[in-house]
């Protein structure tokens, strides 16, 4: 007898409704540590399907439980909201959908990458996250120097080696230069880190066929390619059926 297990996923705990025979059946929760999980495992059936919602927690989920049930599913959280539009919203009730949904075949799910390609989507986020510290940091130091009407600066780059030593002479009071130099230290910390992030990008990618035809492309660099890449890729770690369609 098919039985799908809906779990509704929050940061410490998740509700779990079993479908069964056309019959929701709460069950109660499960603590979001991967030992209540391992646990949780053990209590399922081999021929068991799960279906989850894709969270920030959702791929630790489906790892853990994976190796204990038939398949577990992550479903589009934004389209099964669109789908089910329940009066009452409960934890119980959203975990019932999914199962209710998956088991009438209406669930709109997302692939789940491998582990490489999680790896570096996490990589991109991270570079993107250490880049736009970076862009914020220097929009501190020009903030700095407009609100005591100091001009641009002549060389072409403000925290270049010139323009750092331009930034040094301009008159700002004692607390707005020790600002400035703060920032300068974490500016340069930042760069070592996006370094490091670039070289574990690139070990990654030079080896991806995909990648290699990206950056044939003009404008096209490690960064751009080694970004797209893992967002776009599909089913056993290759590019999306469109990506494939365009391939010369």
């Amino acid at each position: 007898m098919r039985r799908v297990i809906g779990i509704d996923t929050h940061r410490t705990f998740g509700e779990v409704v079993i479908w069964e025979d056309g019959r929701l059946r709460h069950v109660g929760r499960v603590d979001m540590t991967r030992t209540a999980l391992e646990g949780f495992g053990k209590t399922l059936l081999a021929d068991d399907e799960v279906v989850i919602e894709a969270t920030g927690n959702c791929m630790a989920v489906s790892r853990v439980l994976s190796p204990f049930v038939k398949r577990v599913v992550i479903a589009n959280p934004l389209q099964v909201k669109a789908i089910a539009h329940a009066h009452v919203k409960t934890d119980k009730i959203d975990a019932g959908t999914l199962a209710s949904l998956y088991a009438a075949g209406y669930l709109p799910e997302i692939w789940t990458p491998d582990a490489a390609t999680e790896r570096m989507r996490r990589r991109v986020a991270r570079r993107y996250q250490v880049v736009r510290h970076r862009t914020w940091i220097k929009n501190e130091v020009h903030s700095i120097l407009y609100a005591h009407l100091i001009p641009r600066c002549p060389h072409a780059d403000l925290f270049g080696r010139l323009g750092r030593a331009w930034l040094t002479r301009q008159p700002v009071p004692d607390d707005e230069r020790a600002a400035i130099q703060r920032h300068i230290r974490e500016l340069d910390r930042l760069g070592d880190d996006l370094r490091v992030l670039d070289r574990e990008i690139a070990e990654s990618a030079l080896d991806d066929a995909v990648i290699k035809r990206l950056l044939t492309i003009t404008g096209v660099n490690l960064a751009v390619a080694g970004g797209l890449v893992p967002m776009i890729a599909g089913p056993e770690g290759g590019p999306s059926s469109d990506m494939q369609r365009y391939e010369g």
